[in-house]
């Protein structure tokens, strides 16, 4: 077994191979707070957003606003809350009824740009945060035009 030395104030200690833990995203960029702020601010756009606002049949936004932090927290390492509640994501199966134009795609981007500016991350954390939510916008376009 290959070991690593740490020292410490109470001397030199062996810690195997395999047994550090590594923090995940979801920790590295402040936990539940964080997704709850983005997921937050998110909703807050959508609900003056007249063509997105259609694509949710519910009066409240809050179980959306749920359902989406919780998705959020568990794809970056957090509490598997949705899963446990909702079976496997299937992103694109529950967004199938909704037409998901490029003129929705963008405007999805538009709120979630706005919501991930004002968390004010790590660079490298905030471009990884982005980069996932341009790939998943992209994914859920199933509407030409």
């Amino acid at each position: 077994m290959v070991r690593r030395a740490v020292c410490d104030d109470r001397g030199v200690n062996e810690i195997p191979r395999g047994t550090l833990q590594q923090q995940t995203f979801y920790e590295l960029v402040g936990g539940e707070e964080t997704f709850r702020r983005l997921v937050h601010r998110f909703y807050q756009g959508v609900a003056d957003d007249p063509e997105l606002r259609a694509m949710y049949p519910e009066e409240d936004l809050g179980p959306a606003e749920d359902r989406l932090r919780l998705f959020l927290m568990q794809y970056w390492g957090g509490p598997r809350t949705y899963s446990d509640e909702r079976g496997h994501p299937r992103l694109r199966m529950r967004h199938a009824p909704f037409k998901v134009d490029r003129a929705a795609h963008d405007a999805w981007l538009r709120h979630m740009r706005a919501a991930v500016d004002e968390l004010e991350l790590e660079p490298a954390h905030e471009q990884q945060l982005w980069d996932y939510l341009v790939y998943a916008a992209a994914s859920m376009v199933n509407t030409p035009g």
